[in-house]
């Protein structure tokens, strides 16, 4: 394994990523609204900075419109941000970097909004550990002499966290979000009961699994699992609420919510062909 395949695993993870959230900004929108229309936090700087009614301000069809609008900004930006994680080296870094550290900065907002409509469950927030911190990750790698060893630590934290905090939503320490029990309905033909007890399990590993990463002796086999349980949970975005009638809008609707999460496997994969193919063989060299 080669650092050049590596690298480009990377970047094709964080453009993933980027334009996953582009498509899902630009045709679905993003909940800054969660943010925006809240009146216990903004009402003191709507009425007393900008001189406004809560009201006003509130049901303003001038304001609506510009949060759309900076959604679909937001969202355009996170597509030139996607390319630019494919087209980057070390001559272009220092330009392209920018779109980079916008995306991710993009995403670690989203997931404070998210955490915010969830009523503050910070599981939600550090599940998107993966996807916040890989397009940071990809910038380290393109300097000329980066660490490989401190990078798949790294790699390997976030990876423990993203599954964690899934972790801890299948085993209901969070309450169980409905779409996926519906997702596993749905998938695996089962009862809902079945599917709570099957996201239980699943749960258990998720936390099983973030401890075995760290250790050399089992890491390989637990790499290789979360590599193909990420990818799993990412596909079943498509295999839960697929309608054989309706193809093209089963797709349309879920696809771009697979894309951004197909990292969730790629990184354990990553992780795997730095610590068990690319280190071994630079320390024989």
């Amino acid at each position: 394994m080669s650092r050049s395949k590596i690298v480009n695993l990377l970047k094709v993870a964080t453009f993933l990523i980027f334009i996953g959230r582009a498509y899902q900004y630009i045709i679905y929108g993003a909940p800054f609204r969660a943010l925006l229309w809240d009146e216990g936090l903004l009402q003191p700087i709507v009425e007393g900075f900008f001189n406004t009614s809560w009201n006003e301000y509130a049901t303003s069809k001038k304001v609506d419109v510009c949060i759309e609008n900076a959604t679909l900004i937001n969202g355009v930006f996170l597509a030139i941000a996607a390319f630019s994680a494919l087209l980057i080296n070390q001559k272009n870094k220092k330009y392209l970097k920018y779109f980079i550290y916008f995306g991710s900065f993009s995403l670690l907002i989203l997931s404070a909004l998210l955490m915010k409509d969830k009523f503050f469950h910070n599981a939600q927030f550090f599940e998107h550990a993966i996807q916040v911190v890989t397009p940071l990750v990809l910038l380290l790698v393109i300097d000329k002499k980066p660490d490989f060893l401190q990078i798949s630590k790294v790699l390997k934290i976030i990876v423990a966290i993203t599954f964690i905090s899934h972790g801890l939503y299948a085993l209901g320490y969070y309450p169980i979000p409905g779409n996926f029990v519906d997702m596993t309905i749905l998938s695996l033909g089962i009862s809902e009961d079945n599917a709570k007890i099957f996201l239980y399990v699943a749960g258990i590993l998720d936390i099983i699994l973030s401890i075995l990463i760290f250790i050399p002796r089992v890491s390989k086999y637990a790499l290789w699992y979360a590599f193909m349980w990420g990818t799993a949970t990412a596909l079943a975005r498509i295999t839960g609420y697929f309608n054989s009638d309706l193809i093209a809008m089963s797709l349309e609707s879920s696809l771009y919510k697979t894309i951004y999460r197909i990292p969730h496997g790629l990184i354990p994969l990553v992780i795997y062909f730095i610590d068990f193919k690319f280190l071994p063989q630079k320390r024989n060299y």
